[in-house]
């Protein structure tokens, strides 16, 4: 008897497809799997087993093996919207930004109404560093679909990472007006908190809490909002529920503060096993050691006075240079962005990063701020401790700003925790009338309202003129001496980055 040949441009029947599609409705991805690759193999011209088989693939995240299912429905037919967005999902998911960017596009171009493909083109054109591209992208899937809250949501992002902070505000609450979300009361509290409105930024983690109590970032950025307020005991729980960043640190930072010194010493060993080269945790060991007359544990810089540099700039220095006149004339007269610093009186500091900005003069300051950083290394390169053995090896200035200082200004005792290298670099200094102590920068094991069981802890100070430059562990306190006379104090303050954990 003859064999009966098999029609190629078959298609399996409504009950064949059944068993597949029932599958995934109840949940069951692999038995769905399975009943695909059967229907597939049977009916290979068939749109609908190649693209089951893509859906039951993907709900296994197996996201390699789904895109090839969803190329084959292409092959097919390269005319299905819904397929060139399945297939950008999942390209998408392996890291292809660019590939799912061309397969949204093509979707949104074959079906322009459907409104997730626009979302998804414009969170992709948002994590490849096109803003604006994403923007417009976002506003498509609103016309298509106005209550879309993930993509006032998206936008929110967007202008929130270029400054907009008002306008980014308002379409966070057009996202909650639509959808209460914790994650989106997170990023309305962080747009909140970088535009200064602190109490609400604080309402607005307690929001996404009070939906999500163990939501871990909104745990932590209200810890840190408690932290920066003074509200220790308030922060604490915040951060151990966080278990995200420097939380370790920032918990021992407020145990200590409040003198729960039974509670800080138990998690000071746990916090250096786990991290023995943050500034941080540096600080707060050494202070303890001090002030209990106790050996410090931490090993990150034991002595860091020792470890201060006071040196010169010659090419500030020189009348003849132009170059400090080119810095002032950049910090006076360019659009820079300001913020607020609370431990700042008297003076404005500068947002952004300063040295990477595109003019010269903080181009070539950046070189010459360099140059000197690796002859101090060299200088240092046979001490016996974590803060130059773990020196990093690319100079990086992971922050740096202006502060300019009127009458009367100073800077209250502080530390940098997310620096290595901290420091300043001087372009005016004001002239010293009542004190030769004026507008110089003190340096010292004690800071910060830190609680004390004595007054014996090292200080340095360090005077300073035009063209110098001074920079200490991230882990040193310092401050500067308020100054009477009626003059600017204009320096550049950086911090080095650590280099990354392995």
């Amino acid at each position: 008897m003859a064999k009966k040949k098999r029609n190629p441009l078959a298609q399996p029947t409504q009950s064949e497809i059944q068993l597949s599609v029932q599958a995934l409705k109840d949940g069951y991805p692999e038995q769905a799997e399975v009943a695909a690759r059967q229907l597939a193999k049977k009916y290979p011209a068939a749109l609908m087993p190649q693209n089951l088989l893509g859906v039951a693939l993907e709900r296994q995240q197996r996201f390699a093996e789904a895109a090839r299912s969803y190329r084959r429905v292409l092959e097919i037919d390269p005319s299905i919207a819904e397929i060139h967005f399945n297939l950008g999902v999942m390209v998408d998911q392996l890291g292809k930004p660019d590939e799912a960017i061309r397969h949204y596009r093509k979707a949104v171009r074959l079906k322009p109404a459907l409104a997730v493909a626009h979302f998804n083109l414009g969170l992709a054109l948002q994590n490849t560093d096109k803003p604006d591209a994403a923007v417009e992208s976002y506003q498509q899937a609103l016309a298509r679909e106005p209550r879309f809250a993930d993509a006032h949501s998206g936008i929110g992002t967007v202008l929130q990472q270029q400054g907009a902070y008002d306008d980014a505000i308002a379409h966070y609450q057009k996202a909650l007006d639509i959808r209460p979300d914790p994650q989106t009361w997170f990023s309305l509290g962080t747009a909140q908190r970088n535009h200064g409105l602190l109490d609400e930024a604080a309402a607005s983690f307690r929001q996404a809490l009070a939906i999500d109590p163990e939501n871990r970032l909104a745990n932590y950025n209200l810890g840190v909002f408690l932290y920066d307020n003074e509200q220790l005991e308030e922060a604490i729980p915040h951060f151990q529920a966080s278990t995200l960043n420097d939380w370790r640190e920032r918990a021992l930072y407020c145990l200590y503060k409040s003198e729960r010194f039974d509670e800080f010493r138990e998690g000071l060993g746990e916090a250096l096993q786990h991290n023995s080269r943050s500034p941080l945790l540096a600080t707060l060991s050494s202070h303890h050691a001090l002030n209990f007359g106790l050996d410090d544990p931490c090993r990150f810089c034991p002595n860091p006075l020792d470890f201060v540099h006071h040196g010169q700039i010659p090419e500030l220095a020189d009348p003849d240079n132009p170059l400090l006149q080119e810095l002032l004339e950049d910090i006076r007269h360019r659009e820079i962005a300001e913020r607020g610093q609370s431990r700042l009186h008297h003076g404005t500091q500068s947002a952004g990063n300063l040295l990477r900005r595109p003019e010269a003069s903080f181009q070539q300051l950046a070189t010459l701020l360099e140059r000197t950083i690796r002859e101090y290394l060299q200088m240092h390169a046979d001490a016996d401790c974590e803060f130059i053995r773990q020196f990093p090896e690319q100079i990086e200035f992971g922050s740096s700003w202006y502060v300019k200082m009127r009458q009367g200004g100073y800077l209250d005792s502080h530390i940098h925790e997310d620096g290595w290298i901290s420091g300043s670099v001087y372009l005016a200094i004001p002239e010293r009338s009542a004190s030769p102590e004026e507008g110089c920068i003190e340096l010292s094991m004690h800071g910060d309202r830190y609680p004390q069981q004595h007054d014996d802890f090292p200080t340095k100070l360090v005077p300073l003129e035009v063209g110098d430059v001074c920079f200490f562990p991230s882990s040193v306190f310092h401050r500067t001496i308020p100054f009477e006379a009626d003059q600017e104090r204009i320096c550049i303050a950086f911090d080095v980055k650590p280099a990354p954990l392995n």
